[in-house]
């Protein structure tokens, strides 16, 4: 008992090494030869754990890490991860001198920002790196293609050393229709080859998300960004889709590197007709028994699964009833045997034969399996597994 590493955990998060091993590998087999990867690890490295996974991905020869935050390069830093960050989101003034050295990349779209690293960089006596973010079409941050190449040569004069050029998709994943896509990618292409005669080479060109990087070798280019995938999810239905019609079912297989797990916390006998939980809004229709778990929406399980969703118990199915609570969640073990408090219950994983993923919980709570993920608390211990 004393080596069991969720002895006294009432709830938890368990991370596969061997599946993110195995979804770094996959990459590394369809990229382009010489194309980087940079592991998208912002958002508590989508809900597995920021330091855990950096710190498999930089055992495994992850080129770079992608954050949002200030606050996640950070985090890095303190946990002695000295991978190359690129910060891919908004930086305040002092933000930038908080976090900012010539291991940091900064993802830039405004003036502003290039003149609070140009400072920065002059304190340093460094030219910090940038990458030039250029809008292609998503209309959020970025720079407009035509302008991408003046700022990328303001970058320069100002002392900063222009090291990327970036674009992002808006619709690549929820259509099995490219079109717009490869619009963007023969803007980003004029855009990088404007800035390039302008500043010279540039280092790290990126445009690649998880899908794009799964369909789309003409995206490669230095380096691809990959995210949810890299934690063994496909995008959407319709990025599986594509990938069907291109290439048919073999060749490859995401590994799910993400199982969350609670106690039970007490057994109820329950009469046939008694209401169950907020609203009175499950009655079960014979005697029950309920067995109580202690997560809720508070932890990132949605109040959306009330009534909708199932949890493994001993290999077996467990519907919930009644409505999902702030710390509590209710489900119904009458047809599984030998069930004890204390028990394991997955919420999401593989139990026995069965399993629960994150995408059938976002399709009962009409989400996505990204938020699923990354919504998990920040509180919930992460345990790395083999």
């Amino acid at each position: 008992m004393g080596n069991d590493p969720f002895a006294g955990l009432t709830s938890w998060v368990e991370v596969s090494r061997n599946a993110l091993s195995q979804n770094l590998a996959l990459f590394r087999g369809l990229l382009n030869p010489g194309t980087a990867l940079l592991a998208v690890v912002k958002a508590n490295a989508y809900g597995h754990g920021l330091e855990l996974v950096a710190r498999i991905c930089a055992s495994e020869g992850v080129e770079m890490v992608g954050v949002h935050t200030a606050d996640e390069v950070a985090a890095l830093r303190s946990a002695g991860i000295g991978l190359p960050v690129l910060l891919m989101g908004y930086l305040t003034a002092a933000q930038v001198d908080g976090v900012v050295d010539s291991s940091v990349h900064v993802l830039a779209s405004s003036r502003e920002v290039l003149d609070g690293l140009a400072a920065r960089g002059r304190r340093l006596g460094v030219a910090l790196p940038v990458h030039v973010k250029v809008d292609t079409g998503t209309h959020r941050q970025g720079v407009d293609v035509a302008d991408a190449a003046e700022f990328a040569a303001a970058a320069k004069r100002m002392g900063l050393n222009v090291v990327g050029v970036a674009t992002h998709f808006a619709n690549i994943e929820d259509t099995t229709d490219h079109t717009y896509a490869f619009l963007q990618l023969e803007r980003f292409r004029t855009a990088a080859a404007a800035i390039q005669a302008k500043v010279g080479p540039v280092r790290w060109v990126h445009a690649a998300c998880s899908a794009a990087a799964l369909l789309f070798r003409e995206a490669d280019f230095s380096m691809v960004r990959v995210g949810v995938s890299l934690y063994g999810h496909w995008p959407s239905k319709e990025t599986y889709l594509s990938w069907l019609l291109a290439h048919g079912r073999d060749g490859i297989r995401l590994q799910p590197a993400l199982a969350w797990r609670t106690r039970i916390g007490q057994l109820k006998a329950v009469a046939a007709g008694s209401p169950i939980g907020y609203g009175l809004t499950f009655r079960p229709t014979r005697a029950s028994t309920i067995a109580v778990l202690p997560v809720g929406y508070a932890d990132g399980y949605p109040r959306s699964l009330s009534n909708r969703a199932r949890v493994l118990v001993r290999g077996r199915p467990a519907p919930v009833v009644g409505r999902v609570c702030m710390d509590i969640v209710m489900i119904d073990v009458t047809d599984i045997p030998g069930v004890s408090e204390g028990h394991v219950a997955t919420l999401i994983g593989v139990d026995g034969e069965e399993h629960v993923s994150a995408e059938e919980l976002a399709e009962h709570a009409g989400t996505i399996n990204y938020e699923i993920l990354a919504r998990l608390s920040p509180l919930l211990p992460r345990i790395e597994v083999e």
